[in-house]
């Protein structure tokens, strides 16, 4: 009888503690959405009032420019990524394997560091204008500012078409040079080819890329803060920092979650309707339907095409970043910079480490049962990387305010805003979906008679887990790891209000520095997170070579 008593507290213990589990990290990842959109249960007169304010004054410019932004950004990296992607993919030409991959590199680059690099080249003080007055005998500014919403419109077309780019070239890949075959041979001319069969195939894929950039460019703070750019994120930071008014910065953040959200659900949806055909017929009839081979002057059209692009984006700015290195490079504060990397590869590393466990965690209670709570956690933790750096910040704070206010003797507000604490949890908030996508497709490869074998032969829980599954999960982990870690040296605005004292990481003394015009200073961090940033890069273009 106590046998059997024991054995079911020990059945109902397994149960019942990952489910506890789940729970837990179900609100620890939830909480900074769930504290901003409950902001507004507290309103009381004042705080309509101040909306209200806010409604008249500043709002309309906020929702004009980020309006404005996104739709010319919409447009850049459609009509980059899209012509990219037909020409890498549908047409053979001198140095067409080279340019697969190094489209890419843009994805490397920081759009706040690209923001840097072309203020330090393009200003009225830099070399191009200089050598243009003394050339051409003026004394004014020779070309427009920058620092304007034109400048940031550039910045983010040539970081964030790489999205684009990437989704229309897988969709084009395995089935747009048959059809355009078959299209060619039942009379099509090129231009109709490419308008009736090579357009439909990459429409989703367009939209699913456009979202994505989209939330890249309402998530960002380093580009619109630098070039002083009234968007949400900025105003959330002006109403919180300078301000000092919580508040106000919660509306702004609602208003930034409720655009994202309708982002996130048109992307999704635009993933939805994407379909590959599985390569198996496709790679049959290669012979047959090859890309069509341009030649003189188209050529060097598609070259010119996929050439520009790399270089507004990862060439020139490297490049513009190396003079002011090389020039003060006697004044670089190298102890300085090497605490900066430590600060940075720690924080990384422990994000990255406690992500790749969440979501081992998460994927292997959805692969034992993919209808339960495992299956809602796993979605809410997926949302994570739509939340914009400054929600995120606002809905951590604000339930650290609203404890210290009930219970002022809390060291809870310490623990979050004094120690690394409170930073790795915003970085688990944004970036475990990272990890989680990685390691559900690392789950989507293994068969489940593979668990039904292992069942059968005793192994269940965590043992199924250490001896079937992590050996075959081994390089999915490897990559989920990877891509967070990569992910969280490059983030900003968290990192600037959330960072502990004395320990500034890469990504924020890159920021402070070129803000404060010592761009010679910040070429160094800067260009190390290029660097840092070529490393899932590289692990893209690899994945995508083992695909063709």
């Amino acid at each position: 009888m106590r046998a059997f008593a024991a054995n079911s507290m020990d059945r109902m213990l397994k149960r019942f503690l990952p489910s506890c589990l789940l729970g837990l990290l179900m609100v620890l990842l939830c909480l900074p959405v769930v504290a901003v959109l409950g902001s507004w249960a507290a309103l009381d007169r004042q705080g309509w009032a101040l909306l209200a304010e806010m409604a008249t004054t500043v709002l309309p410019d906020y929702a004009l420019t980020t309006v404005a932004l996104c739709l010319a950004v919409a447009v850049g990296v459609t009509a980059l990524g899209l012509v990219t992607a037909c020409t890498v993919s549908l047409f053979e030409f001198p140095g067409r394997r080279v340019f697969e991959w190094a489209l890419l590199l843009p994805l490397a680059m920081p759009a706040y560091v690209l923001a840097f690099a072309y203020t330090d080249f393009l200003q009225f003080s830099g070399p191009l204008q200089t050598g243009l007055r003394q050339a051409l005998g003026l004394q004014g500014r020779v070309l427009p500012d920058v620092q304007s919403l034109w400048g940031a419109v550039l910045v983010f077309t040539v970081a964030l078409y790489p999205y684009v780019y990437v989704l229309v070239r897988t969709a084009l890949a395995e089935r747009a040079v048959h059809l355009m075959e078959a299209a060619r041979l039942l009379g099509a001319g090129m231009p109709r080819r490419l308008r009736e069969v090579a357009l439909p195939l990459a429409r989703p894929a367009v939209a699913a890329g456009v979202g994505l950039a989209l939330m890249e460019t309402l998530a960002d703070f380093g580009v619109s803060s630098y070039f002083g750019i009234q968007t949400f994120t900025a105003g959330i930071y002006k109403a919180w920092l300078a301000m000092d008014n919580r508040l106000a910065a919660a509306q702004l953040a609602t208003v930034l979650l409720v655009i994202v959200a309708a982002l996130l659900s048109a992307e999704r949806a635009a993933q939805q309707r994407m379909r590959f055909a599985s390569g198996r017929g496709a790679r049959a009839g290669s012979h047959e339907a090859q890309p069509i081979r341009l030649h003189g002057g188209r050529a060097m059209l598609a070259w010119g095409l996929c050439a520009l692009p790399i270089a507004l984006g990862f060439g020139l700015p490297v490049l513009f970043m190396l003079r002011p290195l090389i020039e003060g490079w006697g004044q670089l504060p190298l102890p300085a910079f090497v605490q900066w990397s430590i600060n940075s590869v720690w924080l990384a590393g422990l994000t990255a480490v406690l992500a790749t466990l969440i979501a081992l965690m998460l994927a292997f209670a959805q692969r034992r049962s993919p209808a339960g709570l495992s299956a809602w956690a796993a979605r809410l933790v997926s949302l994570g990387y739509a939340i914009p750096g400054a929600v995120v910040v606002v809905g951590l704070l604000l339930p650290v305010g609203w404890l210290q206010a009930w219970a002022p003797q809390t060291a809870i507000g310490a623990l979050v805003t004094a120690t690394s604490l409170g930073l790795v949890w915003a970085y688990l908030v944004r970036f475990a979906s990272v990890a989680l996508q990685s390691i559900e497709s690392g789950y989507a490869r293994i068969p489940q008679s593979f668990d039904d074998s292992a069942h059968m032969l005793g192994a269940a829980g965590p043992a199924l887990l250490a001896r079937v599954h992590w050996p075959l999960l081994k390089r999915s982990a490897a990559a989920a790891a990877l891509l967070v870690f990569v992910d969280v040296m490059k983030e900003l605005p968290a990192t600037l209000v959330l960072r502990p004292f004395n320990s500034d990481t890469l990504a924020v003394v890159t920021y402070q520095l070129a803000r404060d015009e010592r761009l010679g200073e910040a070429a160094l961090p800067a260009l190390t997170l290029v660097l840092v940033g070529l490393l899932p890069v590289i692990l893209l273009s690899r994945t995508i070579g083992q695909r063709r």
